[in-house]
């Protein structure tokens, strides 16, 4: 299973969801679902955007394990 870990990098930023959502600029359920890995895909805009703000790269946002 791939997840994101974008609440783990908000925090580790110092920053919240709220502050992320508003800076993604993308309806509320869809941001919900995504950051709380409820979601099947991820586009790759929205990948990017997330490394773009958060100052990272896509290994340090994605973590991938057996379960």
């Amino acid at each position: 299973m791939i997840r994101l870990k974008v609440i783990e990098k908000l925090e580790s930023k110092g920053k919240t969801k709220y502050w992320l959502y508003k800076q993604m600029g993308m309806s509320y359920q869809n941001f919900s679902r995504m950051i709380n890995n409820k979601t099947k895909s991820i586009k790759y805009d929205n990948l990017e955007a997330l490394c773009v703000i958060l100052e990272c790269s896509p290994n340090e946002l994605l973590e991938f394990s057996d379960e």
